[in-house]
């Protein structure tokens, strides 16, 4: 089985939930685990946030997902001035930003960007997906696809 969706969001923080919504939905009604389903989440959100933040001058952004094969892929896009530079290390205790990216890294398997200065950002999530076997053993569905 193979999922895939696309949302085209308002740059507004509002539409966050509802990413969440969907994708979060999605991922438990196929078996994938709750903690991987937090982390697929947090990563998604802090995205997400980023592109609300600095999707400037575009109205709008766009997430991607697909899951197949054992494994969720979201793309979220914005059309921002692009990203400056990756951190490589977490800002100080006092700093209110620059976290984003480094908690995207922690919980998914890859993490990858496309930018174009100008142009935008299109921040590419990977994470493998642990199945809940409980749920499984209650579901006649076939997963070995997904």
């Amino acid at each position: 089985m193979d999922i895939e969706f696309s949302l085209a969001l308002p740059r507004d923080a509002m539409g966050i939930p509802m990413v969440r919504r969907v994708l979060g939905d999605t991922l438990r009604c196929i078996g994938v685990t709750e903690a991987c389903v937090s982390d697929v989440l947090l990563a998604t959100s802090e995205a997400c946030a980023n592109a609300v933040r600095h999707g400037g001058p575009s109205k709008r952004y766009a997430v991607t997902a697909a899951i197949g094969q054992g494994r969720c892929e979201l793309r979220v896009a914005d059309n921002g001035l692009g990203l400056g530079a990756i951190p490589r290390q977490y800002p100080s205790g006092d700093a209110e930003h620059g976290r984003g990216i480094l908690i995207m890294q922690s919980v998914v398997d890859e993490i990858s960007f496309d930018i174009t200065p100008g142009n935008g950002t299109t921040v590419c999530l990977r994470k493998e997906l642990d199945w809940d076997e409980d749920w499984l053993a209650t579901h006649d569905r076939e997963l070995t696809a997904v």
